[in-house]
């Protein structure tokens, strides 16, 4: 009679002897930073560079030893030292303090212009990928129409037309951005439409904004969380390239293409810092959001998991 109590607790006893597996983290968020750190490197120490960049613009007027303009002609064009570790420019003014302030411009262009992007891509894409017929045939013919044009050359001539500053800047290239996208999301719509609960849910009736609302979208913010990565980096470029040819946010605000293009330019001989510490700036911000962006999609997307 005591055999099946004495196995009983033999079983608990072995139970407890096991090692249990370590829990995993309570917070999503956390578990996913510890995978992507682990398996994609590369692109977790680029997403920290990015956030090193943005908190920097966030709190550059803190972070700045001197106001971006202010000058003082007695240290005109000092090179590099514990006072000024960027230099001077021709004007004395401070260059750490402008790169800093440079990057505060530049994230506020590359987030509201990336995020008013990536709401255009998906308002066509679902549109067009979802109702498809004639509808996806009229939008993807006017995305045909837009994106014929170069990039730059529809930037500098809208941007002539409807003057330098943020606000035009944000709008012209989130409407540039956000309607080329708009081929990525439709891509994804079209994939996801066809499976078998989206037909489940239009059978007992769901209505169409229910199911782009609680079905579709959630499916493909994968692709528009990268979307909107690689978005930003894209958006510093072209306000970089726009603030060289003269067309970006206007002085006296520094831009780090502005920098290249005046002092930069200019100067390049006599100081060359004054182009190395916007430049080396832009590089490793568009190069780490690229890197993360590309780690997101890879650990986001099934199918690169299933590739590997």
């Amino acid at each position: 009679m005591n055999a099946p109590a004495n196995s009983t607790q033999a079983v608990v006893a072995a139970d407890a002897s096991t090692p249990q597996p370590k829990s995993l983290p309570r917070n999503a968020a956390i578990a996913f930073i510890v995978k992507l750190w682990r398996e994609k490197p590369l692109g977790a120490f680029g997403g920290l560079i990015f956030v090193f960049f943005l908190l920097c613009g966030i709190f550059a007027e803190f972070l700045a030893p001197t106001g971006m303009n202010d000058t003082n002609l007695a240290f005109r064009l000092t090179a590099p030292s514990l006072d000024f570790p960027f230099g001077t420019d021709h004007l004395g003014r401070d260059v750490l303090s402008r790169v800093l302030i440079g990057a505060q411009l530049s994230m506020i262009v590359g987030f509201m212009a990336a995020g008013l992007a990536t709401i255009i891509s998906i308002v066509l894409g679902l549109v067009s990928g979802y109702f498809g017929g004639k509808v996806d045939m009229i939008i993807q013919r006017m995305v045909d129409a837009w994106m014929t044009f170069p990039d730059l050359v529809l930037l500098v001539v809208v941007i002539s037309i409807v003057g330098a500053g943020i606000t035009q800047i944000v709008i012209v290239l989130g409407l540039l951005y956000g309607i080329a996208g708009s081929r990525i999301v439709r891509g994804s719509v079209i994939s996801v439409k066809e499976q078998m609960y989206i037909h489940a849910s239009q059978s007992i009736g769901g209505s169409t904004f229910y199911i782009l609302r609680r079905h579709v979208l959630p499916n493909i913010m994968p692709v528009v969380i990268v979307l909107f990565t690689t978005r930003i980096g894209a958006v510093i470029l072209s306000e970089a390239a726009l603030s060289f040819l003269g067309l970006g946010v206007p002085p006296p605000a520094p831009t780090w293409g502005g920098m290249l293009s005046g002092a930069g330019r200019t100067y390049m001989y006599l100081g060359p810092w004054l182009a190395i510490a916007p430049g080396v700036c832009l590089t490793v911000v568009v190069y780490s959001i690229n890197v993360f962006g590309d780690a997101l999609r890879d650990q986001l997307d099934p199918r690169m998991k299933g590739s590997r």
